[in-house]
């Protein structure tokens, strides 16, 4: 993809990876629109940010990411970047009271929600590339979280055969797959031990420059390369 002039759409944009996204388009000359749930978060993000242009909206229910799209159409209609990026974890065990519940809620953020704007933005003439945002939990899993590994591993499935399925439209599609980064995704202090963001964020940007559409950093590096063997080695020491 081109790394300037774009108008970009960043899903879950106003903290962790997608602002840090948004921080750096916006420093390539692109104009970029976030949106979230929380217009708090939204606010801090454009103080930081001013250039953004934010959206509250519930991305987990049908109307919500219904009326997103009617309103880009309406208002950014030269919109040609989607990053979906919007996505939860939830540490728990399947023993849990709320197992359930929190399994649904995590299925309708980081699987229903990018599938069904993947369907609706690839009918806009406008749209040359699109992002999902995946892990490197989706080659080997954390047992910790299961249904978010669970999750990834869809999203990188869906997203190879979006690729070949786009291809005749010339929408270019990308996955961007990160490790654990010290952000606050599945609770604050979790994964402070992590890398930072910012090197991660470099990394992707010297790869997209490469022309690459599979962006690996690190651990999930290491596990795209991996084959079985390696990857079963890789879950004895992630579920000791």
């Amino acid at each position: 993809m081109k790394l300037s002039k774009n108008k970009i759409l960043i899903t879950g944009g106003a903290s962790g990876i997608g602002f840090a996204l948004a921080e750096r388009f916006i420093k390539e000359d692109n104009t970029v629109i976030i949106c979230g749930r929380r217009e708090s978060v939204l606010k801090e993000a454009k103080e930081k940010l001013p250039s953004l242009i934010t959206r509250a909206v519930d991305l987990s229910i049908l109307k919500g990411r219904e009326y997103l799209f009617n309103w880009i159409q309406k208002e950014h209609g030269e919109l040609n970047v989607l990053i979906n990026n919007a996505g939860i974890q939830n540490w728990m065990s399947v023993s849990d009271a709320d197992f359930f519940q929190k399994a649904e809620d995590e299925i309708a953020i980081n699987v229903t929600t990018p599938v069904h704007l993947c369907s609706l933005f690839a009918t806009m003439p406008s749209i040359s590339t699109i992002i999902n945002v995946t892990s490197g939990l989706a080659f080997s899993p954390l047992s910790k979280v299961p249904v978010y590994c669970g999750t990834k591993a869809f999203m990188r499935s869906f997203t190879l055969s979006l690729r070949y399925l786009l291809k005749q439209k010339n929408i270019e599609v990308i996955e961007l797959i990160p490790p654990a980064l010290n952000t606050d995704l599945g609770g604050k202090g979790i994964h402070d031990h992590a890398p930072p963001v910012s090197g991660f964020i470099d990394t992707t940007f010297e790869q997209l420059k490469e022309g690459k559409t599979e962006i690996t950093y690190q651990f999930s590096d290491a596990m795209i390369k991996a084959g079985p063997e390696e990857l079963k080695q890789a879950f004895a020491r992630m579920n000791p």
